[in-house]
């Protein structure tokens, strides 16, 4: 397969020429007892799709059509973090995840949505999202925040004898993954679906020759969050430069 493409410096100057806005206070999503702020991206600028690496290497996130960062008053917890492929090496719990999963099979397709993908979402939210304001998640909203529409998106399939039961929402961006959000039969939580469809995320990068998997934002001490911390080696954005989190402060 060919090699993707490297960033451009046209990339990165068209970022440069976006608009930047703040957004108002709102309910932090990870601390509801906190206050957040973002700073996002101009969302109607036709050239999001341009500046999307560069915003990935400047610590964006992108939820549906938007690209943001939080960017909160009296708050850094959220540190972007990314894995750089060719270093990865699973540690002993994760080869344990990909020996129990042997009898999945995985398979990268368009990014769609139809009546399966549907509702293994609607299940994996209603189990994992209780009022959480996710719950009621219908097709509309599965189309704007899963699918989007300027973004180069893939779904990762991993199916157990046929049956989806998980889905892994991923982005390309030039020398680069992006995973965006993962989706599981929460039946088959024990069989750790989450780590696997990262470890297929790694192996898919490895596969492409692209440098790095992003995985969002993790917060130290957070439950749903902190696990990010176990795939090494991992690096983090500190707002002007990536470095390995092994130089966190804990």
């Amino acid at each position: 397969m060919p090699s993707p493409p490297r960033p451009s410096h046209q990339d990165a100057a068209v970022a440069d020429e976006l608009r930047l806005f703040h957004s108002g206070a709102h309910a932090c999503g990870y601390w509801p007892e906190r206050v957040a702020r973002d700073l996002v991206l101009d969302p109607e600028d036709p050239r999001l799709a341009l500046a999307y690496p560069q915003a990935l290497r400047w610590g964006f996130r992108r939820s549906g059509d938007l690209l943001y960062r939080p960017h909160c008053t009296a708050c850094r917890a959220c540190v972007a973090v990314r894995i750089p492929v060719a270093a990865f090496v699973p540690n002993r719990s994760q080869r344990r995840t990909l020996a129990r999963n042997a009898d999945i099979a995985a398979r990268i397709l368009p990014a769609g949505r139809n009546d399966e993908r549907l509702a293994l979402y609607r299940r994996y939210l209603r189990a994992r999202h209780v009022d959480g304001g996710m719950d009621d998640h219908g097709a509309a909203e599965f189309d704007q925040f899963l699918i989007g529409r300027w973004n180069d998106g893939r779904l990762l399939e991993l199916r157990l004898h046929g049956r989806l039961v998980a889905v892994a929402v991923t982005d390309l961006a030039d020398d680069a993954l992006s995973a965006v959000y993962t989706f599981f039969d929460p039946d088959a939580s024990t069989r750790g679906l989450g780590t696997l469809a990262i470890l297929q995320q790694i192996a898919w990068a490895r596969r492409e020759g692209r440098a790095y998997l992003y995985l969002g934002y993790w917060i130290e001490g957070h439950r749903k969050m902190d696990y990010k911390r176990n795939f090494q080696p991992l690096e983090g954005f500190d707002g002007r430069q990536w470095r390995p989190m092994t130089a966190w402060a804990r």
